[in-house]
């Protein structure tokens, strides 16, 4: 077996959200009067990917941290300067003129025949996709070739994945839903590890070990990232200093934990959202299963206008309308059974 520290692993989203790209988008979705757009879920995806190869012990590099579009010259450039050992980037489908729905869905795995390691990159496509399809349980279309610059003109074996079709209303809908898209990038660093031979290290909390002031490393960093999306602006850098250590503070306070800037198995918990159903979430709360549950209601098109951890009136509508639908109890309490209908279920259904 191969040593992950060894390589190092380039992710890349396609397209840019501050403003959204032109065109990337869905439909206008029902119920909510609004499209989701493509990069709504290829960023979220490269992150959960990235956190995934930084938990397995890689190297990994994001080769576009921004949220506004910039040039495929300007990324591919990024990734020859450093001296990737692959990359991987994630995109969503379309067919059409976008602005209807369709039947077209399932995943489409690409590399680039005139890519100076176009076996490799054939082959760490087939890896990725097997794993992607496994994991997210989606239909699986093909794996095929295709000539564009981050797959053709970087120096080394490269994919991208199209994990869906954003003009198929059921995929649509899982842009946003917060399971699929972790399992999009956990299935594509099941991949790469299979390329590399590399020992995959499973998303389950055994493997976070207890971090605090002073460590240092891979953990470090994805506590930051993990912080990061739940407001904070720190530095991802791997270092556990004072601005990291006010941050989980913070955070520890906001989630009804023990308030010691120790990262241990609750802390974990908190910031990964494994077992949701374990905490009762109701009008008042202000955690990160909060805005775990707000995800999933705007995936399901119930209308959440601000995905900012706080359940307020717009949320508790929402989960009250969707006990309502589902036939559960309406109290717009997020309880057991509440929870158990939201993590099995598929969200509204097209009206038309």
């Amino acid at each position: 077996m191969a040593v992950a520290s060894n390589f190092l692993i380039g992710a890349n989203d396609e397209h840019g959200l501050n403003p959204p790209t032109a065109g990337k988008r869905t439909p206008v979705m029902p119920y909510i009067n609004r499209s989701f757009y493509e990069n709504e879920f290829n960023k979220q995806a490269k992150l959960d990917f990235i956190l995934a190869c930084l938990r397995c012990g890689f190297n990994v590099l994001d080769i576009k941290p921004e949220v506004q579009d910039i040039s495929v010259s300007t990324r591919v450039v990024r990734a020859n300067r450093a001296g990737l050992s692959l990359l991987v980037t994630f995109a969503y489908n379309a067919f059409g003129d976008g602005s209807n729905f369709n039947s077209s869905q399932g995943i489409e795995v690409y590399y680039s025949p005139y890519n100076s390691f176009a076996a490799q990159s054939e082959r760490l496509s087939n890896d990725v996709y097997e794993n992607v399809v496994a994991r997210t349980g989606r239909i699986g279309r093909f794996v095929g070739r295709l000539s564009v610059g981050v797959l053709s003109n970087v120096r080394c074996p490269s994919t991208l994945i199209e994990a869906g079709y954003m003009t198929n209303f059921e995929e649509a809908k899982l842009m946003l839903n917060p399971v699929f898209v972790r399992n999009v990038g956990e299935g594509a660093c099941e991949g790469v590890c299979q390329f590399l031979d590399v020992p995959y290290v499973g998303l389950n909390i055994e493997n976070y070990p207890t971090i605090r002031q002073g460590s240092n490393g891979n953990f470090v960093k994805i506590l930051q990232y993990l912080l990061n999306e739940y407001g904070f602006n720190l530095e991802v850098d791997g270092a556990f200093g004072g601005n990291t250590l006010r941050a989980v503070r913070t955070f520890q306070a906001n989630n009804n934990l023990t308030q010691d800037g120790i990262v241990g198995r609750n802390t974990w918990n908190a910031l990964l959202n494994l077992n949701p159903q374990q905490v009762v979430l109701r009008r008042g709360s202000r955690n990160s299963g909060v805005l775990f549950l707000q995800k999933y209601l705007l995936s399901f098109l119930y209308p959440i206008t601000s995905l900012d951890g706080i359940f307020g009136r717009e949320t508790e509508n929402a989960v009250r309308d969707f006990q309502q639908e589902n036939g559960l109890t309406v109290d717009g309490i997020v309880g057991a059974n509440t929870w158990r209908a939201i993590l099995n279920g598929r969200g509204r259904p097209n009206p038309n």
